[in-house]
């Protein structure tokens, strides 16, 4: 397991409540996988005699295998606030690719799948369908790990390098709040803007500039949860915006919320 306290709250809306609702644990791949896979990640929750729960998550620029009962397929990017109805009693195995990690497996623009879902027999043929048959019927979690590195280890393609590049750019992104439009990015990594465009198309599924202000709302929604008191203009320009009205117009658009009724809400 890796790094699951933090992984855990990190995109999760009201992550308070979604603890007393599921159970989420993450699991290191095997290390000739780890280029391409950031990590697993399994869902279960037991909701019977309960009401359903909404589970709010904020995206990233990450493609999915996820395989569910009913819900199995290859998850692009998804560029709105991405929700799921848990009821009952479930579970879901999940394969979190790194950012632009996936193309190598399919050699076709991941845009083409952006908000959308392909089948895990479109992607792997067959394979895939029998895949997913062998895990959904697995109850152990080490036996389920195992059987994903065996699958994922046979298809392997050859590690690229414009994979490394991408990551790079985004653990900037993620490090440093200065970067905050597209311009800083192609000064601080030396790459022609179109260039920079072109790469994050083909590979990510989305522009650089969706990447960019994605995490700093995932840093917005962190502090709002922790309770923090907030100087709304303040966190505003400390993230990178222009003006705090941009600010609450994005947050508002994917957290479905303004930022002063999510902290009011709790997180």
């Amino acid at each position: 397991m890796i790094n699951a306290k933090a992984e855990a709250s990190r995109g999760i809306l009201h992550p308070k409540e979604g603890k007393k609702k599921f159970q989420l644990s993450f699991h290191a791949p095997a290390p000739d996988i780890s280029f391409f896979v950031e990590f697993y990640w399994i869902v279960k929750w037991d909701l019977r005699e309960q009401e359903p729960y909404l589970s709010e998550t904020l995206p990233y620029p990450c493609v999915h295998l996820v395989i569910e009962q009913g819900q199995s397929g290859i998850f692009g990017v998804v560029r709105g606030k991405f929700t799921r109805l848990l009821e009952n009693q479930g579970h879901a195995f999940a394969v979190k690719f790194k950012p632009g990690a996936f193309y190598p497996f399919i050699k076709s623009p991941v845009s083409a799948f952006t908000d959308s879902v392909i089948s895990l027999r479109d992607a792997f043929g067959v394979e895939g369908h029998a895949l997913e048959e062998a895990i959904l019927a697995e109850e152990d979690e080490g036996a389920a790990i195992k059987l994903m590195d065996d699958f994922l280890s046979k298809r392997l393609p050859k590690q690229d390098e414009n994979v490394s590049v991408i990551n790079q750019i985004i653990d900037g992104i993620i490090a440093d709040r200065e970067i905050a439009k597209v311009d800083n990015v192609v000064y601080r990594f030396g790459l022609n803007k179109r260039t920079l465009q072109r790469l994050f198309s083909q590979y990510v599924g989305v522009s650089p500039k969706w990447v960019i202000k994605r995490y700093r709302l995932h840093e917005a929604a962190e502090q709002l949860e922790a309770g923090v008191v907030v100087d709304w203009a303040k966190l505003a320009q400390d993230l990178g915006y222009f003006d705090q009205a941009h600010f609450i117009k994005d947050f508002k658009t994917i957290v479905g919320k303004a930022p002063a009724e999510y902290a009011k809400y709790g997180g």
